[in-house]
Protein backbone atom coordinates (compact mmCIF):
# COMPACT_ATOMS: atom_id res chain seq x y z
CA UNK A 1 0.00 0.00 0.00
CA UNK A 2 0.92 3.46 -0.39
CA UNK A 3 1.22 5.81 1.97
CA UNK A 4 0.95 9.62 2.05
CA UNK A 5 1.37 11.79 5.21
CA UNK A 6 -0.24 15.22 5.01
CA UNK A 7 -0.07 18.18 6.69
CA UNK A 8 3.05 17.85 9.37
CA UNK A 9 4.24 20.49 11.13
CA UNK A 10 7.73 19.55 11.25
CA UNK A 11 9.96 16.76 10.43
CA UNK A 12 12.89 15.54 11.98
CA UNK A 13 15.40 13.88 9.55
CA UNK A 14 17.43 11.68 12.17
CA UNK A 15 20.16 13.37 10.95
CA UNK A 16 21.90 15.47 14.70
CA UNK A 17 24.26 17.68 12.36
CA UNK A 18 21.16 18.31 10.02
CA UNK A 19 18.03 17.83 11.69
CA UNK A 20 15.27 19.28 10.13
CA UNK A 21 13.86 18.34 6.73
CA UNK A 22 12.06 20.51 4.83
CA UNK A 23 8.45 20.37 4.27
CA UNK A 24 5.24 19.40 5.15
CA UNK A 25 4.66 16.04 3.52
CA UNK A 26 6.19 12.06 3.45
CA UNK A 27 5.37 9.52 1.07
CA UNK A 28 5.58 5.65 1.12
CA UNK A 29 5.54 3.45 -1.52
CA UNK A 30 4.29 -0.36 -1.48
CA UNK A 31 7.27 -1.79 -0.59
CA UNK A 32 8.25 -0.62 2.78
CA UNK A 33 10.37 2.76 1.69
CA UNK A 34 10.08 6.65 1.24
CA UNK A 35 10.06 8.34 -1.82
CA UNK A 36 9.90 11.48 -0.79
CA UNK A 37 9.77 13.91 2.31
CA UNK A 38 9.16 17.63 2.00
CA UNK A 39 5.98 18.51 -0.41
CA UNK A 40 3.96 16.06 -3.40
CA UNK A 41 1.46 17.48 -5.40
CA UNK A 42 -2.31 16.82 -5.11
CA UNK A 43 -2.00 13.90 -7.79
CA UNK A 44 1.03 12.10 -5.70
CA UNK A 45 -1.10 12.13 -2.46
CA UNK A 46 -4.43 11.28 -4.50
CA UNK A 47 -2.52 8.27 -5.97
CA UNK A 48 -2.12 7.01 -2.61
CA UNK A 49 -4.17 3.90 -0.63
CA UNK A 50 -4.30 6.28 2.71
CA UNK A 51 -3.47 9.01 3.04
CA UNK A 52 -3.33 10.54 7.31
CA UNK A 53 -3.85 13.95 7.92
CA UNK A 54 -0.99 14.60 10.75
CA UNK A 55 -2.67 18.32 11.69
CA UNK A 56 0.83 19.85 12.17
CA UNK A 57 2.17 17.01 14.62
CA UNK A 58 5.63 16.33 14.23
CA UNK A 59 7.51 13.36 12.06
CA UNK A 60 10.44 11.52 13.41
CA UNK A 61 11.74 8.20 12.90
CA UNK A 62 10.66 5.15 14.13
CA UNK A 63 12.69 4.64 17.69
CA UNK A 64 15.64 2.44 17.67
CA UNK A 65 16.01 0.76 20.93
CA UNK A 66 19.34 -0.63 20.46
CA UNK A 67 19.64 -2.57 24.00
CA UNK A 68 16.27 -5.23 23.71
CA UNK A 69 16.73 -8.38 25.60
CA UNK A 70 14.85 -10.62 23.55
CA UNK A 71 14.13 -14.45 24.12
CA UNK A 72 11.72 -16.08 21.65
CA UNK A 73 8.24 -14.40 20.66
CA UNK A 74 6.89 -11.81 22.76
CA UNK A 75 7.92 -12.90 25.77
CA UNK A 76 10.41 -12.03 28.89
CA UNK A 77 11.13 -14.83 31.47
CA UNK A 78 12.72 -12.15 33.63
CA UNK A 79 9.23 -10.17 34.05
CA UNK A 80 6.80 -12.76 32.83
CA UNK A 81 5.35 -10.80 30.48
CA UNK A 82 3.57 -11.67 27.49
CA UNK A 83 3.46 -8.75 24.75
CA UNK A 84 6.31 -6.40 25.82
CA UNK A 85 7.34 -5.93 22.52
CA UNK A 86 4.16 -5.01 21.02
CA UNK A 87 3.95 -2.38 23.66
CA UNK A 88 6.99 -0.81 22.95
CA UNK A 89 5.67 0.30 19.18
CA UNK A 90 3.03 2.06 20.70
CA UNK A 91 6.05 4.00 22.80
CA UNK A 92 7.26 4.54 18.92
CA UNK A 93 10.05 1.75 19.31
CA UNK A 94 9.71 0.43 15.57
CA UNK A 95 13.23 -1.69 15.55
CA UNK A 96 14.58 -4.06 18.54
CA UNK A 97 17.99 -5.07 18.69
CA UNK A 98 19.05 -7.93 20.97
CA UNK A 99 21.41 -7.33 23.39
CA UNK A 100 21.82 -11.25 23.48
CA UNK A 101 19.76 -14.03 24.58
CA UNK A 102 20.97 -14.10 27.60
CA UNK A 103 17.66 -14.45 29.67
CA UNK A 104 16.64 -17.41 28.10
CA UNK A 105 16.00 -19.94 30.58
CA UNK A 106 18.99 -22.62 30.76
CA UNK A 107 20.77 -20.72 28.17
CA UNK A 108 23.41 -23.10 27.07
CA UNK A 109 27.38 -22.00 27.14
CA UNK A 110 29.41 -24.51 25.35
CA UNK A 111 29.90 -24.27 22.01
CA UNK A 112 27.74 -25.73 19.92
CA UNK A 113 24.76 -24.38 22.42
CA UNK A 114 25.70 -20.62 22.45
CA UNK A 115 25.85 -21.26 18.73
CA UNK A 116 22.49 -22.94 18.17
CA UNK A 117 20.83 -19.99 20.29
CA UNK A 118 21.70 -17.30 18.41
CA UNK A 119 21.28 -18.96 14.96
CA UNK A 120 17.75 -19.86 16.29
CA UNK A 121 17.14 -16.46 17.87
CA UNK A 122 18.31 -14.91 14.38
CA UNK A 123 16.15 -16.51 12.57
CA UNK A 124 12.45 -16.61 14.68
CA UNK A 125 12.44 -12.84 14.46
CA UNK A 126 13.07 -12.98 10.65
CA UNK A 127 9.44 -14.58 10.56
CA UNK A 128 8.10 -12.45 13.51
CA UNK A 129 7.41 -8.75 13.67
CA UNK A 130 5.11 -8.22 17.02
CA UNK A 131 3.16 -5.12 16.68
CA UNK A 132 4.78 -4.46 12.98
CA UNK A 133 8.21 -4.41 14.89
CA UNK A 134 11.56 -4.87 13.45
CA UNK A 135 13.45 -7.33 15.96
CA UNK A 136 16.83 -8.08 15.07
CA UNK A 137 17.18 -11.16 17.51
CA UNK A 138 20.59 -13.40 17.80
CA UNK A 139 23.85 -12.19 19.29
CA UNK A 140 26.45 -14.86 20.12
CA UNK A 141 27.18 -14.97 23.70
CA UNK A 142 30.95 -14.71 24.24
CA UNK A 143 31.87 -17.89 25.72
CA UNK A 144 35.41 -19.46 26.37
CA UNK A 145 35.82 -22.37 24.05
CA UNK A 146 34.64 -20.30 20.62
CA UNK A 147 37.17 -20.02 17.98
CA UNK A 148 37.61 -18.14 15.18
CA UNK A 149 36.05 -20.75 12.94
CA UNK A 150 32.30 -20.28 15.02
CA UNK A 151 32.23 -16.64 14.49
CA UNK A 152 32.84 -17.47 10.62
CA UNK A 153 29.93 -20.27 11.08
CA UNK A 154 27.20 -18.34 12.62
CA UNK A 155 27.71 -15.00 10.08
CA UNK A 156 27.00 -17.60 7.62
CA UNK A 157 23.88 -18.28 9.30
CA UNK A 158 23.11 -14.49 8.97
CA UNK A 159 24.41 -13.85 12.63
CA UNK A 160 25.84 -9.97 12.84
CA UNK A 161 25.85 -9.30 16.67
CA UNK A 162 28.13 -10.49 19.37
CA UNK A 163 28.05 -9.59 22.82
CA UNK A 164 30.87 -9.90 25.56
CA UNK A 165 30.54 -9.76 29.43
CA UNK A 166 28.44 -12.50 30.45
CA UNK A 167 31.10 -15.36 29.68
CA UNK A 168 32.76 -17.71 31.63
CA UNK A 169 36.28 -15.78 31.53
CA UNK A 170 39.03 -15.27 33.81
CA UNK A 171 38.82 -11.73 33.10
CA UNK A 172 37.30 -9.37 30.35
CA UNK A 173 40.82 -9.02 29.06
CA UNK A 174 40.42 -12.64 27.75
CA UNK A 175 37.04 -11.33 25.58
CA UNK A 176 40.12 -9.48 23.08
CA UNK A 177 40.79 -12.12 21.15
CA UNK A 178 36.65 -12.95 20.20
CA UNK A 179 36.27 -9.79 20.05
CA UNK A 180 38.61 -9.54 17.16
CA UNK A 181 37.72 -12.36 15.33
CA UNK A 182 33.92 -11.64 15.66
CA UNK A 183 34.35 -8.63 14.13
CA UNK A 184 36.74 -10.35 11.07
CA UNK A 185 33.37 -12.27 10.45
CA UNK A 186 31.56 -8.43 9.90
CA UNK A 187 29.54 -8.63 13.43
CA UNK A 188 29.13 -5.18 15.10
CA UNK A 189 30.55 -6.18 18.51
CA UNK A 190 28.94 -4.88 22.13
CA UNK A 191 30.52 -5.46 25.36
CA UNK A 192 28.50 -5.12 28.66
CA UNK A 193 29.88 -1.95 30.75
CA UNK A 194 29.71 -1.37 34.59
CA UNK A 195 29.21 -3.02 37.30
CA UNK A 196 27.62 -6.81 37.37
CA UNK A 197 24.22 -6.73 36.56
CA UNK A 198 22.82 -10.69 36.73
CA UNK A 199 25.30 -13.89 38.34
CA UNK A 200 27.94 -14.67 36.46
CA UNK A 201 28.78 -11.63 35.03
CA UNK A 202 31.57 -8.73 36.25
CA UNK A 203 32.52 -5.28 35.93
CA UNK A 204 34.11 -4.08 32.78
CA UNK A 205 36.21 -0.97 32.92
CA UNK A 206 37.57 1.91 30.74
CA UNK A 207 40.80 -0.66 30.80
CA UNK A 208 38.75 -3.86 29.77
CA UNK A 209 37.28 -1.37 26.86
CA UNK A 210 40.68 0.00 25.54
CA UNK A 211 41.51 -3.66 25.37
CA UNK A 212 38.82 -5.17 23.80
CA UNK A 213 37.97 -1.84 21.40
CA UNK A 214 34.37 -3.02 20.94
CA UNK A 215 32.12 -1.31 18.18
CA UNK A 216 29.74 -0.53 21.41
CA UNK A 217 29.75 0.16 24.65
CA UNK A 218 27.00 -1.02 26.54
CA UNK A 219 24.77 1.04 28.96
CA UNK A 220 27.85 3.41 29.47
CA UNK A 221 25.97 4.90 32.28
CA UNK A 222 25.54 2.12 34.46
CA UNK A 223 23.50 -1.53 33.81
CA UNK A 224 22.87 -0.41 36.29
CA UNK A 225 25.91 0.45 37.93
CA UNK A 226 28.00 3.14 36.83
CA UNK A 227 31.51 3.59 35.93
CA UNK A 228 34.17 5.79 37.72
CA UNK A 229 33.55 9.26 36.01
CA UNK A 230 37.07 9.26 35.33
CA UNK A 231 36.77 6.32 33.26
CA UNK A 232 34.52 8.24 30.61
CA UNK A 233 36.60 10.39 29.18
CA UNK A 234 39.47 7.18 28.58
CA UNK A 235 36.59 5.48 26.83
CA UNK A 236 36.04 8.21 24.74
CA UNK A 237 39.85 8.81 23.90
CA UNK A 238 41.12 5.44 23.52
CA UNK A 239 38.61 3.69 22.00
CA UNK A 240 35.88 4.44 19.17
CA UNK A 241 33.12 2.62 20.58
CA UNK A 242 29.59 4.04 20.36
CA UNK A 243 28.05 5.35 24.11
CA UNK A 244 25.27 4.13 24.76
CA UNK A 245 23.33 5.48 27.56
CA UNK A 246 20.07 3.19 28.49
CA UNK A 247 17.39 4.21 30.36
CA UNK A 248 17.68 1.30 33.04
CA UNK A 249 20.69 3.08 34.20
CA UNK A 250 22.55 5.79 36.17
CA UNK A 251 20.25 8.96 35.38
CA UNK A 252 23.37 11.55 36.28
CA UNK A 253 26.07 9.61 34.56
CA UNK A 254 23.46 10.00 31.20
CA UNK A 255 24.06 13.45 31.34
CA UNK A 256 27.54 13.23 32.01
CA UNK A 257 28.35 11.29 28.92
CA UNK A 258 25.38 13.41 26.79
CA UNK A 259 27.56 16.68 28.09
CA UNK A 260 31.13 15.09 27.23
CA UNK A 261 29.98 13.14 24.01
CA UNK A 262 29.29 17.20 22.90
CA UNK A 263 32.04 18.84 24.47
CA UNK A 264 34.72 16.32 23.23
CA UNK A 265 32.88 16.66 19.69
CA UNK A 266 32.02 12.56 19.38
CA UNK A 267 28.32 13.03 19.79
CA UNK A 268 27.81 11.04 16.62
CA UNK A 269 28.94 8.18 18.78
CA UNK A 270 26.14 8.90 21.40
CA UNK A 271 23.05 6.60 20.97
CA UNK A 272 20.19 5.67 23.30
CA UNK A 273 18.93 2.57 24.44
CA UNK A 274 16.55 1.42 26.91
CA UNK A 275 18.41 -1.81 28.49
CA UNK A 276 14.85 -3.87 29.06
CA UNK A 277 13.55 -5.89 30.06
CA UNK A 278 15.84 -6.50 33.15
CA UNK A 279 15.35 -6.30 36.91
CA UNK A 280 14.34 -2.61 35.96
CA UNK A 281 11.47 -4.06 34.15
CA UNK A 282 9.59 -3.49 30.99
CA UNK A 283 9.37 -0.07 29.75
CA UNK A 284 7.38 0.78 26.80
CA UNK A 285 8.19 4.46 26.93
CA UNK A 286 11.48 4.35 27.91
CA UNK A 287 13.14 5.70 24.51
CA UNK A 288 10.84 8.64 25.27
CA UNK A 289 12.14 9.27 28.65
CA UNK A 290 15.77 8.95 28.17
CA UNK A 291 14.92 11.83 25.35
CA UNK A 292 13.33 13.99 27.59
CA UNK A 293 15.86 13.45 30.50
CA UNK A 294 18.85 14.17 28.08
CA UNK A 295 16.90 16.89 26.59
CA UNK A 296 15.67 18.70 29.71
CA UNK A 297 18.87 18.18 32.24
CA UNK A 298 21.38 19.91 29.03
CA UNK A 299 21.57 22.77 27.00
CA UNK A 300 21.40 20.55 23.78
CA UNK A 301 18.53 20.79 21.83
CA UNK A 302 15.37 17.79 21.74
CA UNK A 303 15.86 17.13 17.72
CA UNK A 304 19.61 15.83 18.63
CA UNK A 305 18.18 13.41 20.81
CA UNK A 306 15.62 12.15 19.10
CA UNK A 307 18.24 11.74 16.38
CA UNK A 308 20.66 10.01 19.78
CA UNK A 309 17.64 7.54 19.57
CA UNK A 310 17.17 7.30 15.97
CA UNK A 311 20.01 7.81 13.21
CA UNK A 312 23.08 7.84 15.21
CA UNK A 313 21.64 3.99 16.20
CA UNK A 314 21.25 3.42 12.35
CA UNK A 315 24.32 4.62 11.87
CA UNK A 316 26.26 2.20 14.23
CA UNK A 317 24.08 -0.64 13.95
CA UNK A 318 24.16 0.00 9.72
CA UNK A 319 20.70 0.01 9.39
CA UNK A 320 18.92 1.63 6.50
CA UNK A 321 15.73 2.77 9.22
CA UNK A 322 16.54 5.99 11.20
CA UNK A 323 16.56 8.62 8.74
CA UNK A 324 13.07 10.26 7.20
CA UNK A 325 14.78 10.59 3.34
CA UNK A 326 14.28 9.00 0.40
CA UNK A 327 14.96 5.05 -0.02
CA UNK A 328 15.16 4.45 3.81
CA UNK A 329 12.42 2.08 5.82
CA UNK A 330 9.64 3.48 6.09
CA UNK A 331 9.52 3.69 10.24
CA UNK A 332 7.70 6.42 10.94
CA UNK A 333 5.96 8.21 14.20
CA UNK A 334 4.27 11.05 14.60
CA UNK A 335 4.45 12.74 18.34
CA UNK A 336 2.95 15.99 19.48
CA UNK A 337 2.81 17.33 22.50
CA UNK A 338 0.57 15.83 25.29
CA UNK A 339 -2.40 17.31 26.52
CA UNK A 340 -2.52 19.24 29.86
CA UNK A 341 0.96 20.35 29.34
CA UNK A 342 2.11 24.00 29.43
CA UNK A 343 3.74 23.39 25.10
CA UNK A 344 2.12 23.72 22.31
CA UNK A 345 4.71 21.26 20.39
CA UNK A 346 6.23 17.80 20.59
CA UNK A 347 9.76 18.70 20.84
CA UNK A 348 9.09 22.30 23.19
CA UNK A 349 6.90 19.53 25.36
CA UNK A 350 10.39 17.03 25.39
CA UNK A 351 12.65 19.76 26.11
CA UNK A 352 10.25 20.82 28.91
CA UNK A 353 11.01 16.86 30.15
CA UNK A 354 7.31 15.75 29.46
CA UNK A 355 6.30 12.61 27.50
CA UNK A 356 5.56 13.31 23.92
CA UNK A 357 2.24 11.97 22.78
CA UNK A 358 2.80 9.33 20.10
CA UNK A 359 -0.41 9.65 17.36
CA UNK A 360 0.70 7.20 14.76
CA UNK A 361 3.24 4.57 14.21
CA UNK A 362 4.22 3.49 10.41
CA UNK A 363 6.58 0.46 9.95
CA UNK A 364 7.39 -1.09 6.88
CA UNK A 365 5.21 2.19 4.91
CA UNK A 366 2.35 0.31 6.83
CA UNK A 367 0.28 2.19 9.35
CA UNK A 368 -0.32 0.24 12.33
CA UNK A 369 -2.18 2.84 14.56
CA UNK A 370 -3.22 6.06 14.22
CA UNK A 371 -4.73 8.32 16.44
CA UNK A 372 -3.76 7.80 20.25
CA UNK A 373 -0.75 5.08 21.71
CA UNK A 374 -2.34 3.35 24.50
CA UNK A 375 0.31 4.00 26.43
CA UNK A 376 1.04 7.53 26.14
CA UNK A 377 -1.02 10.70 26.95
CA UNK A 378 -3.63 12.20 24.74
CA UNK A 379 -2.41 14.69 22.12
CA UNK A 380 -3.52 18.27 21.76
CA UNK A 381 -3.91 17.80 17.64
CA UNK A 382 -6.21 15.09 16.09
CA UNK A 383 -4.19 12.88 13.82
CA UNK A 384 -6.63 10.97 11.37
CA UNK A 385 -6.60 9.00 8.26
CA UNK A 386 -8.59 11.14 5.94
CA UNK A 387 -8.90 9.02 3.01
CA UNK A 388 -8.17 4.69 2.86
CA UNK A 389 -8.72 2.79 -0.03
CA UNK A 390 -8.19 -0.06 1.91
CA UNK A 391 -9.94 -2.88 4.19
CA UNK A 392 -8.17 -1.97 7.13
CA UNK A 393 -9.04 -0.02 10.61
CA UNK A 394 -5.71 2.02 11.58
CA UNK A 395 -7.16 2.94 15.34
CA UNK A 396 -5.26 1.56 18.19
Amino acid sequence: MRVAIVNLGKIVSGDWRNPFAAGDTIICDDGGHIVSVGTASAAEVSSCDVVIDADGVTAIPGLIDSHVHTTFGDYTPRQKTVGFLESYTHGGVTTAISASEVHVPGRPTDPAGIKALAVAAFKSFQNFRPGGMRVHGGSIILEPGLQECDFREVAGQGVWLAKAGFGAVQTPFDYAPMIGWAKTAGMITTVHTGGSSIPGSGAIRAEHLVAIQPHVSFHINGGPTALPDKDYRVIIEKTSAALQVCTAGNVRTTILCANLAHEMNVFDRFIIATDTPTGSGVMPLGMLYTIAHCASLTTMPPEWFVCAATGSNARVYRLNSGFLATGRDADIVLLDAPGGGSKSTALDAIKNGDIAAVCAVITDGVPRFVGRSRNTPPSIRQVRVAECRVPRDFSA
